[in-house]
């Protein structure tokens, strides 16, 4: 017995009043954009001085560019340029123009800010454990900020994205088993302790993203 045709199914119920009238959501302004990258960017580059003050390690492409850094002694900045490259190419051809160049923009930011951070914020003594929490939430923070409004920061974050739009994964959750699989790399290279102080940042990072960013509960464009 074959299957029914979907041109036979029953007709689709009525929608009810509220989502008869309900508009579709608007759009963000190139301004709220602008805004919200800075803001984005500004909270990630304050969690990555967390990571950094305590010595404990990052996911995603920084992550992988940082071991391929001690493993090889290749610059860290062209290592992190080339690894980004097939991301931003997913970028372009998978979820747009418009997101590419805000995640372009974005990354400068980071880039920047980083750079020039340590001349506004230093830490005279940072628990390792607190900073893991404190700065994977923050960071965590950024991240959420940067994909509401159809950005990130490039690498596994664009990839994160498309998987969350093509299949309904979750974003955070895919982002949380990359950067715990790029910790335990790690391993090879620094002493146990940092790498499990790094699982938890991740682990608090990715939650954030993972109770905030799922599909269809946030209706901004």
């Amino acid at each position: 017995m074959s299957s029914p045709s979907p041109l036979a199914a029953d007709p689709p119920a009525a929608p009810s009043p509220t989502q008869a009238t309900a508009s579709p959501p608007a759009p963000h302004t190139p301004t709220e954009d602008a805004v919200a990258i800075f803001t984005g960017v500004l909270l990630i580059s304050v969690g990555v001085a967390f990571f950094t003050s305590a010595g404990l390690l990052t996911g995603g492409t920084a992550g992988l560019a940082f071991l391929a850094h001690y493993a090889t002694g290749i610059g860290f900045g062209k290592l992190f340029f080339v690894f980004n490259l097939p991301f931003y190419w997913l970028a372009l051809r998978k979820l747009g123009r418009a997101f590419t160049v805000k995640t372009f923009i974005a990354v400068l930011l980071l880039s920047g800010l980083t750079e020039l951070q340590s001349h506004f914020l230093q830490f005279a003594q940072l628990q390792p454990l607190y900073a893991a929490i404190a700065g994977g939430t923050i960071t965590g923070a950024g991240f959420l900020v940067l994909f509401r409004h159809r950005c990130s920061l490039g690498g596994v974050g664009i990839a994160a994205l498309y998987l969350q739009d093509r299949y309904g994964w979750r974003a955070g959750k895919i982002q949380m088993a990359v950067d715990c699989a790029i910790v335990l790399l790690a391993l090879f290279t620094v002493e146990p302790l940092r790498v499990l102080g790094s699982i938890a940042g991740a682990v608090a990072l990715n939650l954030v993203l993972a109770m905030n960013h799922r599909p269809g509960r946030y209706m901004g464009t």
